[in-house]
């Protein structure tokens, strides 16, 4: 069967958000709490806002339940175009520099710095929200601040990111336990391939599973791109250890992973072709959704990545945050929006629509059901309190956003897996690439 970015979870949690809808919300009014300030929209305000295509279908409806919602209390239209996972980068990055097009954005990982004179200041607004509910996690919100606590952006979600496996499988390769190691998964990975069922992670260019695998290889064996002072780090025995223990991992795989995109694993698991995958909750959703995939979907279990030689969990994690445009006409309307949006009872009825695909930028959300409603979704549950800024060790900045934007980690792993290139000149070719960004 083949499976599309709009193979999506249709179940009953995706229904919350139509039953959490009865709070009035006028025009500049604050929150519930009485904390926020007012955001009242310009007379005749009309807003656009470019997003990623939905991989859950309880995520989108809620989240058009809600801006419909700001709609009817404000007046304010709110029209949402969506572009695929690799689009929303570029076309972003257009709007930015020809100041015209949407006025918001769901931006990825540190993507704000690539413009961010081109950013609304929204620094009294995340401030509110931050001390209207119990504070930002750390991680999320330095992707859309400043070193001088400037909000660029608001932070809007982590989509978490874990081990997808056949637990039959598991089991059938002779491992009764999933291994939390990185020997230990090389080793079953080995026995998996043996077995008929082998893994699959991304060596192409996909924004969220390739570069959190990417990541995930270099931190795990105590690699990283830049030091605390943004000198590049990368050439290092460390870097060459994660390389060649991919080397040995990618060995095992299905072939063709050198050109999967953020779909093409969810395609491979559900038809059966690899047992073992990294992915958000979402691929387990497309197979409950699917009676022929019911044997699938109660096999499916999740875990976190395994621990490195490093000693404890890195893990990326994607994130996503809302940016507005300088060009908008209508900078007051978009913050009432996003201010809307996090009311609780509209935020909470959007992290249930998503069924823990969407984990929450801010620490009063982190008690919504959903996080124990289903053994699948613990694995995700601190994606936003753990993920690692893929920055890491320097601080996020122009920099780290086009080391991110040009897949200088993916490509290395990509290069050096494959035999484009030796070890040493995969490292070699990414330091070049990451000291052009760092200048």
């Amino acid at each position: 069967m083949a499976i599309n970015r709009r193979t999506v979870l249709q179940g009953a949690a995706g229904l919350a958000a139509g039953a959490a809808l009865g709070s009035p919300f006028g025009a500049g009014r604050a929150f519930a709490q009485g904390t926020m300030p007012e955001f009242k929209p310009e007379e005749g305000a009309s807003l656009r806002l470019l997003r990623w295509v939905p991989f859950v279908g309880g995520e989108e409806e809620a989240f058009n339940a809600n801006t419909k919602a700001f709609t009817e209390a404000t007046g304010v239209e709110v029209r949402i175009d969506q572009e695929s996972w690799e689009d929303v980068r570029p076309k972003a990055a257009v709007a930015a520099n020809v100041g015209s097009g949407p006025d918001m954005v769901m931006s990825w990982f540190d993507d704000p710095f690539q413009y961010p004179d081109k950013l609304v200041d929204v620094t009294d607004l995340g401030n509110a929200l931050g001390e209207a509910y119990g504070g930002w996690y750390d991680g999320l919100k330095g992707y859309a601040t400043t070193t001088d606590g400037k909000f660029i952006a608001i932070p809007l979600c982590a989509i978490g990111n874990a081990i997808c496996y056949r637990d039959s499988h598991v089991k059938a390769a002779g491992f009764d336990e999933f291994p939390q190691d990185t020997d230990g998964f090389l080793k079953l990975c080995q026995a998996m391939k043996d077995k008929g069922t082998p893994a699959g992670f991304p060596h192409g260019k996909a924004v969220g599973d390739g570069n959190n695998y990417a990541h995930w290889l270099l931190w795990s064996h105590g690699g990283k791109t830049v030091d605390e002072n943004g000198e590049v780090a990368i050439n290092s025995p460390e870097t060459k250890a994660a390389i060649e223990y991919a080397k040995a991992l990618y060995a095992t795989f299905i072939p063709g992973t050198e050109s999967w995109l953020d779909i093409n694993n969810n395609r491979a698991f559900l038809a059966g072709q690899v047992s073992l995958t990294a992915n958000g909750v979402s691929l387990y959703y497309a197979a409950r959704k699917d009676p022929a995939m019911a044997e699938i979907a109660e096999d499916i279990r999740t875990t976190n990545m395994p621990i490195g030689p490093v000693g404890k969990s890195v893990e990326l994690h994607q994130t996503s945050t809302i940016n507005v445009f300088k060009h908008t006409k209508y900078p007051e309307a978009a913050k009432a929006w996003i201010a809307f949006m996090f009311q609780p009872e509209r935020f909470n009825a959007w992290l249930e629509g998503a069924s823990a695909y969407c984990c929450q930028p801010l620490k009063q959300f982190a008690d919504n059901p959903v996080w124990t409603s289903n053994p699948v979704h613990e694995a995700y549950a601190n994606a936003s309190a753990s993920l690692r800024p893929n920055g890491y060790a320097g601080p996020l900045g122009p920099s780290s956003a086009g080391v991110m934007a040009d897949y200088v980690l993916v490509d290395m792993f990509a290069e050096a897996v494959t035999g484009q290139r030796s070890t040493e000149d995969a490292i070699a070719n990414a330091e070049r690439r990451i000291a052009r960004y760092y200048r």
